[in-house]
């Protein structure tokens, strides 16, 4: 269990890193607020929605436990 949480932080420590240079990318050339929100929140928003379900999945207890 310990390797899932130490791939699930280096993940999202690369994630971070990653959403700040594509922030950047947008943001260097766009000659407004709109012009960088919008197409970073396009962007950004399912990726992030796909990382926060597959650490959960990662980190969810593999047993299963049955109702009596």
């Amino acid at each position: 269990m310990v390797w899932r949480t130490v791939l699930v932080t280096a993940a999202g420590a690369l994630l971070l890193f990653g959403t700040v240079l594509v922030f950047q990318a947008l943001d260097s050339r766009s000659h407004s607020n709109s012009d960088t929100l919008r197409p970073f929140l396009l962007t950004m928003g399912p990726v992030w929605l796909v990382a926060v379900l597959a650490g959960a999945v990662l980190l969810r207890d593999g047993r299963r436990r049955r109702s009596a």
